[in-house]
């Protein structure tokens, strides 16, 4: 980790500017989400950007010419380079960085994938302690729902992507079966790309375009993961007044209309 990041945070004041980076970004909804929460707060005066980054050489180039402090939340490709640039590495060696913030000169980072697939599975009704998950995928978002499935006694089987999801916390929750009670691939390019069918009761998708709605699963995900950021690095202290998931996507909903 470098001298100048830290991970976790909490207790600072409202920034100069919240958003989104990676690429692409056109189609997210997390500026929406940030000016949601915002007002909710009586946060106001935030500039919202989306920075266009290929990279974490350009990421790092353009924030550099924004004064201030920033919440930023990363998605494809920026997260796991940025673990790696800023030497992330959670307990359970997922990696993955979808969650930034920089105040006064000082980067903080946390990973929410897994805490908000989890938050917007249990929205729609899916319990996962008595449920088997379908995951296609190894990358860092695909660690982390195996990982917080795992931890909430789910049972996992794994299907083969662009890469293997491999060993970690998870290894002994995974299973050799046919049957799954939902599924979701993980490797669907970002922007509302097409998902593998895969077998299960039902199958969920994580890729949302600008044609999407609050009742796609992948729009109600980045919104739990989008409140579980507020709670563990943005805002913390205010934990007690941030909106609860429902209310979120109720006035979200009125927005995409």
């Amino acid at each position: 980790m470098t001298d100048d990041a830290e991970e976790g945070g909490g207790g600072r004041i409202a920034p100069s500017f919240w958003g989104v980076a990676g690429n692409p970004v056109s189609h997210s909804i997390t500026p929406k989400l940030f000016s949601i929460v915002g007002e909710r707060l009586g946060i106001r005066g935030v500039s919202s950007v989306s920075i266009h980054a290929d990279d974490v050489a350009e990421f790092f180039r353009e924030t550099a010419e924004m004064e201030g402090d920033l919440w930023i939340s990363c998605t494809s490709p920026l997260k796991h380079a940025l673990s790696e640039y800023l030497g992330y590495q959670e307990g359970d060696r997922h990696g993955g960085i979808n969650q930034i913030v920089r105040s006064e000169g000082r980067w903080s980072f946390v990973n929410t994938d897994g805490d908000g697939f989890m938050e917007a599975c249990r929205h729609i009704g899916i319990d996962p302690v008595s449920s088997t998950i379908r995951i296609r995928g190894g990358g860092s978002t695909a660690r982390s729902i195996a990982h917080a499935w795992s931890k909430a006694g789910g049972s996992i089987c794994t299907e083969l992507g662009r890469r293997a999801l491999g060993e970690g916390p998870w290894s002994d929750s995974v299973i050799d079966s046919e049957e799954a009670d939902i599924a979701i691939d993980l490797d669907a390019l970002p922007g509302g790309g097409k998902s593998v069918d895969l077998k299960a009761g039902i199958q969920l998708s994580a890729s949302y375009s600008e044609d999407s709605s609050t009742e796609d699963f992948a729009v109600m995900m980045v919104a739990a993961q989008h409140l579980v950021a507020w709670r563990s690095l943005f805002a913390p202290e205010m934990s007690a007044d941030i909106p609860t998931l429902s209310e979120l996507l109720a006035i979200l909903r009125d927005t995409m209309n």
